[in-house]
């Protein structure tokens, strides 16, 4: 598609719009990770040269999508090994060096979003090649992301490990969001097994799901990757789900958010 991609930091009048991308498919308890809820806005607004924003030509007004990514302070080779605490432990490392005053050593990306009828047209691999073009542009030699396999919801049993090596005969990954970034340059570093922690009482997952949560043990939920776990004695269940971790050089990447 033929698309004008800027940063936030270059259309701060995106600032009331950065947000409203409303998606019925995504699972309701997906938003009641308590790090993303109380730290992503926030450090969204702090980082708006980091921050991704598209819109199509006849309609420079309206973002149609965004890629959010974030600088954060990581001690160890990225390109090896990457924090096992995935999205949360990007957005508690990144909320750190804003009360320090550090500008971070990594760049994350950590959300992506297209607006549904757009979906299927290559926007997100357009998002990515300009997340790494800025993230060059902005000194950093390396992108990494954790990422949330597309179809991985489907397959909730499967250990993230064995669903991320599979294959299509052209030996490209099976998974949609995998390929594209194994198409844009990035290599698996490992498995982030704790990336988004969600945990509430039952009458709130019977809310946020419509499931009766009342047999202790793994429970089947629409969307997620891997099972709930329901304890009843402790009115509590807990979903950890993991992401996949990926390393994208920027060494030879040209620069520019577009």
């Amino acid at each position: 598609m033929d698309l004008l991609i800027s940063t936030l930091a270059a259309r701060p009048d995106f600032g009331d719009l950065v947000d409203d991308f409303p998606d019925p498919h995504i699972a309701p308890f997906l938003y009641q990770d308590a790090v993303s809820t109380s730290l992503f806005e926030q450090l969204q607004s702090t980082h708006p040269e980091f921050c991704l924003l598209a819109v199509e030509p006849h309609a420079p007004d309206i973002p149609v999508a965004k890629l959010v990514t974030m600088p954060f302070t990581w001690d160890r080779d990225p390109a090896r090994e990457l924090p096992a605490g995935g999205y949360d432990a990007v957005l508690l490392a990144a909320a750190r060096d804003a009360l320090a005053g550090r500008r971070g050593n990594v760049v994350s990306a950590l959300l992506a979003m297209v607006r549904p009828r757009l979906r299927g047209r290559g926007v997100s691999a357009q998002l990515l090649a300009a997340a790494r073009r800025n993230t060059a542009r902005l000194g950093y030699p390396a992108l990494v992301a954790p990422v949330r396999p597309t179809r991985k919801h489907e397959h909730p049993e499967v250990p993230m490990e064995r669903y991320a090596a599979w294959r299509r005969p052209d030996g490209l990954p099976a998974d949609p969001w995998l390929r594209v970034h194994h198409r844009a340059g990035g290599r698996v570093v490992g498995i982030a097994p704790h990336s988004m922690t969600i945990t509430g009482t039952l009458a709130r997952w019977r809310g946020w799901t419509g499931l009766p949560f009342d047999s202790p043990g793994p429970v089947l939920v629409p969307g997620a990757l891997v099972p709930v776990h329901c304890e009843p004695d402790r009115d509590v269940a807990s979903y950890i789900e993991p992401n996949v971790w990926f390393y994208h050089d920027l060494q030879e990447v040209p620069i520019g958010p577009g």
